[in-house]
């Protein structure tokens, strides 16, 4: 296997020195250049073409998130590590979208050096193999559905994943669960799935990713659904942007024809990008009278938004009447029907979770099953008449079908 080139880039020569012993000890890798600034490192992108720059932040004359940009439009085959000390993360931020694969924060020990080349190599690789591969793609119609909420606790990544893995089985077509609860995600959990990539590890790949690398970052879930977990840690959410959650719902858009996006409980700007892109808004509410406030609020805020009526489908969640409120009243307090009534089963559902089984697979005589099953029977039936719908309007005026 050829020895994994790489340039150091740092303006202390101290710096340099300790990394360029700390990589000697690796025989798979070989230094390719250094430089003091860059400037330096743009031309050795430019003329040495190592397969990794290290670059640190803060150097005179041109800076590491300046140069880590030239690099990535000139020459995209060409990764960039940022270095960075304690306290630079509004600046490790702006390298992260300039382009840059992967950080490390100084002082960094050898294993963490070398893990974290070999690593960003081996990801390179593979977006080069699947830049190979040509022919044609299937074309996929999808259909984005955004699970929201104005209030947490309301049971929205359990209708979430459900509902995935329901449509899934229904339909056997492709489906991508996106946990976009970039803080406190869940649904790794929920579905017990262990976590090797999140959506803070794609969006790394930002400049060079397309549909064929985000299948990497996909997880397997048995049941057929790919998953794309949120964050490891809630302070990785601040690096992920609007921009990013468009780019990543529209490569997924290209290959899987439903996309169930899981949100926060929030008007952040990454769920209003979701909330946008979405075909439908399985907006959840529960009975109590803070949700209502709440959803009714959310609801305004949607108005406001001008979102078309048909586009919002109100969910109520644990649906009972024995407390006090009326179906009926909760439809008049929000001026919308209830599209989907979800029955009270804790125990179905928390047992389920514990477990890491959707409750649809292993308790599908249960009311709550059903009910989410029911769903996307409803959501499945309506592609359906969609499509035929459209078929029909071409034969009424001769076209292709």
């Amino acid at each position: 296997m050829d020895r994994i080139s790489v340039a150091v880039i740092d303006d202390i020569e101290e710096t340099r020195n300790n990394i360029k012993a700390l990589l000697a000890f690796d025989n798979r890798i070989k230094l390719a250049g250094e430089g003091v600034n860059g400037v330096d490192a743009v031309r050795i992108a430019n003329e040495i073409h190592p397969d990794i720059i290290l670059m640190d932040i803060n150097m005179p004359v041109m800076d590491g998130i300046k140069a880590t940009e030239e690099i990535t439009l000139s020459r995209p085959e060409v990764t960039v590590i940022i270095m960075s000390v304690q306290g630079e993360q509004e600046y490790l931020k702006k390298a992260m979208s300039a382009g840059a694969r992967d950080f490390i924060s100084k002082p960094f020990s050898s294993e963490v050096l070398i893990n974290t080349i070999i690593s960003a190599h081996e990801m390179q690789r593979k977006r080069k193999e699947h830049l190979v591969v040509s022919g044609a793609e299937e074309l996929v119609r999808s259909k984005v559905i955004t699970v929201f909420s104005t209030k947490g606790g309301v049971g929205k990544t359990t209708i979430a994943s459900n509902l995935a893995v329901s449509l899934a089985r229904l339909t056997k077509k492709k489906v991508a669960l996106v946990d976009l609860d970039l803080q406190f995600g869940d649904i790794a959990i929920m579905l017990n799935v262990a976590v090797k990539n999140t959506i803070n590890d794609v969006i790394k790949e930002a400049a060079q990713l397309d549909s064929e690398l985000m299948e990497d970052y996909l997880i397997n879930h048995f049941s057929g659904v790919r998953i794309l977990p949120a964050p490891l840690k809630p302070e990785y959410a601040e690096y992920i942007t609007s921009s990013h959650v468009d780019k990543i719902i529209k490569l997924l858009k290209e290959k899987y024809h439903y996309i169930i996006v899981d949100t926060s409980a929030s008007f952040h700007e990454t769920v209003l990008m979701s909330l946008d892109m979405a075909d439908t808004i399985l907006f959840v509410s529960t009975q109590d009278l803070p949700t209502i406030k709440n959803v009714k609020s959310g609801m305004d805020v949607m108005d406001s938004l001008h979102y078309p009526p048909e586009k919002i489908n109100i969910i109520l969640n644990k649906a009972s009447e024995q407390f006090g409120i009326k179906y009926k009243d909760f439809e008049n307090t929000l001026k919308r029907k209830i599209w989907a009534y979800i029955p009270e089963d804790s125990q179905t559902v928390v047992t389920s979770a514990n477990k890491g089984f959707p409750f649809v697979m292993t308790r599908t005589e249960t009311k709550v099953a059903k009910a989410i099953i029911d769903m996307a029977n409803k959501i499945a039936n309506e592609d359906s008449q969609s499509i035929e719908e459209r078929k029909e309007v071409k034969r009424k005026f001769g076209l292709r079908l």
